[in-house]
């Protein structure tokens, strides 16, 4: 397993795990067998869209590792991204041991198969769903999901001891036979001869190819199982106790059937991988990429909230051209932004939401802009931000545009729940406000609106929640302040200092540069604010000093002024000087930065640490998982929480698990506001240190709110979230705000709850999607529960799929209407044509796209005339490439595959039953042998579908 996601085994520190082994060492793990499947099947990918293009391709030597596949797939950029993607797969499989430990449809046990088959099966078209809508992170978290009860099957059940040497592609299809299955009255097990269970699967369910697993419970006295059962095995496991003793699974060398471990293993490694390949083969493969954070560019969101008043007409405009310069320079470049998305606002509407990876979409989106409304001066601000923090990718980037205060100021804590959730900057460029506006007067300039200082306050609070800027400027100087939108393009930008006084002091703060950073930038927001900046060798420059060399340009706009200093490696000082509020921040371009994840033990009856969807709790110990990233020279020797507005820090405990990952425990987490900031050695420079900060500010909470439920919405069904709210200081009537992103659906909530110190309370969220909600449809839900009077708050936020019920599982099917034949002497001066009928069937929901899989042809493919159901495709190659394959897609997301080969002069197609396309997976010594092939007359035609 890979150094860098090796800090996951730490959330599961616990023997008996259930399902493969957890921590590394000589068995394999869910996290070995998730992580090597989605790295190898990304190389593959890389690879194919390398030969298609005509580009050279590198394969990264082994064992492969996520920076290593994304320079490979030449999107270093990526890397980043790429290990975020791949840890939220990870996480969500690791997860299902955690919330699912005693549901036998997640493990497949007590012979829960047709229960375990509708989790999968379900899944995958949820997956398919949210990767044709661009909900990537929803397809990654049900992905994970999924991906644990599939390796499952193969440790848990029998599969292994029947003999089978390649996985049951059944179980990621509903309309198919899993196995003979053993019925609840049939017995499958023997007593094991003492330690040995070698043979303990009866001879007859082994002859008969009887489908069975083990039965598991870890109550005494009370878990029981029916006479004759296989057990699951191992020391937690209540029913290993009752005859016949012993048990059946094969999580690691240690186990029951452990001699059968590796073989287990290795099957599930290829079902992962077969599973992987065909959500590649429903998305196609830019998109399949975009799921696990590969673009081609920056792996950043170019992100717009845009107020579309009629006062805001001189700002859209400033908006179109920051635009037009973004795509123009840097599509096609590392620095082109993987995503766009646009959110219109106004009153009382918001949205509709624009999410592409098409530059020319968001810039169409962006110029169809028109300005309307706005009949008060009160905008639905909060709303569109909102709605643009559930669909921004993590990590992200958001700029809202504005001259007005915001209408719906109460999801102001909704929208910080958001930012701490996804750890995404915001940004505001405010026109007009009464700080600007003073200005005009002066100038003799009248305008109709302005916002108030305590209205501007809001969006000033969320700014600096999120690490970004509020922005205060003038209309006519708008413009001039959206070059900071063309400088956070760059995925590389890493956080050195961020700091916030209100009320206005003077303070010292002090950051580093190291060698790994380039461009190093300073941001200051505020009014009537002076500085002195001291460099590493002791040299200073006052801000209103031109003399001296180490700000290399400095520009002011409003409120807001940025430098550009002097790359000098070393420990800097900045001495601000202001009675006004104030906001200081350092930012500079380095492939070095850190991942991080709140923790807390399992309440589950395994011991270990689960990621927290909420905030942590306040005033007691706490837990950090920290990785760092883009690089092997730095060692990590301090992870501090600082207050953001002030000087107050709390230290961890730092353990090193192994290269760059690691544990950091905290005795009291900060009741004030913070963020989090390391420091460590870095080998590569000359001053052995180095920085960086989040610029995300967290909270810690005495309120705990936990919720779980089905992750799949089925669009007019009723549809029920049961949460938890418990106090840890005193109790009282809380108010509870259930909110989410989708307008149109209905939810029922309660508004307030009773709580008693120390206690917990219950409750329920009801939604009901319309009918003709799109399956994919990205569904984030978040719950407050708010201490009487506003002191304290928590959260937990939601994301589900939504998934209409499907009924076609029938793969699209292809038949040859035409084939014509040149290749009479050299075949490069000869051709070959094919037309080829592709159908969904008389009850399918019709084809989507048919795309060239195998072949160096040209092909062309369109509707058929009067029938949706049916693609007609022509195409032609050269004689000297004789072989081709289509890859035909349904709108469920069903693959079908159809190979044609030319033999001589004749072509000869392959069946689904006959032709057998090996995947990188099946590396694990599972060799495909004895391809069939059936001829017809003399033309040697079988049309086929794989």
């Amino acid at each position: 397993m890979s150094s860098e996601l090796a800090v996951l085994c730490l959330l599961l520190l616990h023997t008996g795990a259930h399902g493969f082994a957890i921590l590394p060492g000589k068995s394999q793990s869910h996290l070995e067998i998730t992580e090597g499947a989605i790295l190898k099947v990304v190389v593959q990918v890389c690879r194919d869209l390398a030969q298609a293009e005509g580009t050279d391709f590198t394969f990264p030597s082994q064992p492969y590792t996520t920076e290593a596949v994304a320079v490979a797939c030449n999107a270093k950029k990526s890397s980043r991204s790429f290990l975020l993607a791949v840890t939220s797969v990870i996480l969500r499989n690791v997860r299902v041991d955690l919330r699912h430990a005693l549901n036998g449809s997640f493990h497949f046990d007590d012979e829960m198969f047709v229960q375990g088959r509708r989790i999968i099966a379900e899944g995958v078209q949820a997956v398919k769903a949210s990767n044709k809508q661009e909900n990537f992170e929803a397809a990654r978290e049900k992905l994970g999901e999924i991906l644990h009860p599939l390796q499952d099957f193969y440790s848990h059940s029998n599969w292994v001891e029947l003999g089978k040497k390649f996985p049951n592609s059944n179980l990621i299809r509903p309309d198919t036979s899993i196995g003979n299955l053993a019925d609840i009255s049939r017995a499958t097990c023997r007593n094991c001869d003492g330690d040995d269970c070698t043979n303990n699967i009866l001879e007859d369910v082994i002859a008969q190819g009887i489908l069975t697993s083990g039965y598991f419970g870890i109550v005494p006295r009370v878990s029981t199982k029916p006479d004759g059962k296989c057990s699951h095995g191992g020391g937690v496991d209540q029913t290993s106790t009752i005859e016949p003793k012993g048990g059946i699974n094969k999580d690691t060398f240690d186990s029951n059937h452990g001699h059968l471990h590796t073989a287990a293993a290795n099957m599930a490694v290829a079902a992962t991988g077969q599973l992987l390949d065909d959500v590649r083969a429903a998305a196609g493969d830019r998109a399949f990429l975009q799921m696990l954070g590969i673009s081609k560019g920056s792996s950043k969101a170019l992100c717009f909230v845009i107020d579309t008043t009629k006062s805001m007409s001189d700002d859209i405009e400033a908006v179109k051209k920051v635009t037009s310069s973004i795509i123009n320079s840097e599509v096609g470049t590392e620095n082109e932004p993987s995503t766009y998305i646009l959110v219109p606002f106004s009153d009382p509407e918001f949205g509709p939401l624009t999410k592409t990876t098409d530059p020319q979409v968001f810039k169409n989106a962006i110029n169809s802009l028109s300005v309307t409304g706005g009949g008060d001066d009160a905008e639905m601000s909060l709303s569109g931000l909102k709605l643009a923090l559930t669909a921004a990718p993590l990590n992200s980037e958001i700029f809202l545009f504005t001259d007005a205060p915001a209408k719906d100021k109460h999801l102001k804590s909704a929208v910080i729940a958001l930012i701490e959730r996804t750890q995404t900057v915001v940004n505001f460029m405010i026109t007009d406000s009464t700080v600007t506006n003073r200005r005009i007067l002066r100038d003799k300039t009248r305008r109709r609106r302005a916002i108030a200082s305590s209205d501007a306050q809001v969006y000033r609070d969320l700014a600096q929640a999120s690490g970004g800027l509020a922005i205060e400027v003038t209309k006519t100087e708008l413009p001039v302040a959206t070059s900071l939108i063309t400088e956070s393009t760059s995925s590389s930008l890493v956080t050195l200092l961020q700091a916030a006084r209100n009320p206005g002091k003077t303070d010292n703060f002090f950051f580093r540069v190291d060698g790994s950073v380039t461009n190093p930038r300073v941001y200051i927001t505020g009014r009537s604010v002076t500085f002195t900046l001291i460099s590493p060798e002791g040299k200073s420059q006052q801000s209103s000093d031109p003399t001296v060399s180490l700000i290399t340009s400095s520009q002011s706009v409003g409120n807001f002024r940025t430098l550009r200093i002097k790359t000098e490696v070393g420990k800097w000082e900045i001495r601000m000087v202001s009675t006004n509020p104030y906001t200081l921040k350092v930012i500079g371009q380095s492939s070095v930065d850190f991942l991080f994840d709140f923790v807390e033990a399992s309440q589950g009856p395994f011991t270990g640490y689960d990621t927290l969807d909420t905030r942590p709790r306040a005033g007691v110990n706490g837990t950090l998982l920290v990785t760092l990233t883009g690089t092997d020279s730095v060692k990590l020797t301090e992870v501090a929480l600082v207050e953001s507005s002030g000087s107050k820090e709390v230290k961890g405990v730092v353990e090193s698990q192994g290269s760059d990952n690691f544990l950091v425990r905290v005795d009291q987490m900060p009741s004030e506001e913070f963020v989090v900031r390391v420091r460590g050695q870095d080998g590569s420079s000359s001053s052995g240190i180095f920085q960086r900060q989040t610029p995300t500010n967290f909270r810690a909470s005495n309120v705990t709110i936990t919720a779980d439920s089905n992750p799949i919405l089925v669009p007019g069904t009723l549809f029920s979230v049961p949460f938890s709210v418990t106090s840890g200081g005193t109790g009282g009537n809380f108010t509870i705000r259930a909110t989410n992103n989708q307008q149109r659906f209905n939810s029922v909530s309660p508004t307030s709850l009773i709580l008693v110190s120390g206690n917990s309370t219950d409750s329920t969220v009801n939604i009901t999607a319309p009918l003709n909600t799109p399956s994919g449809t990205d569904f984030t839900m978040t719950i407050e529960a708010e201490a009487p009077g506003g002191a304290d708050t928590n959260y937990v936020m939601l994301r589900f799929s939504v998934l209409n019920t499907v009924t076609d599982f029938t793969k699209p099917v292809c038949q040859l209407l035409s084939l014509q034949s040149r290749c009479v002497g050299a075949c490069n001066s000869s051709t070959w044509d094919l037309s080829v009928q592709v159908t969904d069937g008389d009850d399918g929901v019709g084809v989507e796209r048919v795309t060239l899989k195998q072949g160096n042809g040209s092909m062309n493919a369109s509707l058929a005339a009067g029938n949706a159901n049916t693609m007609l495709v022509s195409y032609r190659a050269s004689c000297c490439s004789p072989d081709m394959e289509l890859l035909a897609v349904d709108r469920v997301g069903n693959v079908g595959l159809c190979f044609y080969s030319l033999t001589g002069n004749s072509p000869v197609a392959l069946s689904s039953s006959t032709k057998v396309t090996q995947s990188v997976f099946l590396f694990l010594s599972m060799v495909v042998l004895g391809l069939h092939v059936t001829t017809v007359g003399g033309n040697s035609l079988i049309p086929g579908n794989l």
